[in-house]
């Protein structure tokens, strides 16, 4: 984990509560137990532990944002497999940026939802300055965190 001014936002309570019963591609949610542990979970923004109740669902980040704030983007709208807990879970603990002990991608959004372009993120100390770097330009309203290997969605960061 790394410390830093800028907060990492796990998938919303609402629509986790949504994502136990139906993900993001209409598919019913069906849990299993973890028996390995390891799986980035998007609810806690926390790696599992064996034995803990888990669901893969299908989830549209940019969609749910836009659902709140009225964008449209259109073709950048996309879904992916996210880890969550089966059940209600406690929530990030702290305030330290997760996952960062991998290359990662910090993708940049509009206000309008459409793709500004990313950077490539290779060491933890190095997400404060792609963070500064994404929010110094005005169009940019907020970025996805991504995982390099799969490009899934692991967490968002909006603007400060």
């Amino acid at each position: 984990m790394t410390t830093t001014p800028y907060t990492a936002r796990p998938i919303a309570p609402r629509a986790l509560k949504e994502l136990r019963t139906t993900d993001d591609a209409g598919r019913r949610t069906d849990g299993f137990t973890d028996t390995d542990g390891g799986s980035p979970l998007r609810c806690c923004l926390r790696h599992s532990e064996p034995g803990e109740r888990l669901a893969l669902v299908s989830y549209a980040p940019l969609r749910r944002w836009a659902s709140e704030t009225g964008a449209t983007p259109g073709p950048y709208d996309e879904q992916g497999p996210v880890f969550i807990h089966a059940g209600e879970c406690e929530g990030p603990a702290g305030d330290a940026l997760p996952f960062t002990g991998s290359h990662r991608t910090v993708r940049r959004y509009s206000a309008e939802g459409r793709i500004l372009g990313g950077r490539l993120v290779g060491e933890p100390a190095g997400f404060e300055d792609a963070f500064a770097e994404a929010f110094a330009d005005p169009a940019v309203a907020l970025v996805h965190v991504r995982a390099v290997e799969y490009g899934c969605f692991l967490y968002e960061v909006r603007r400060p």
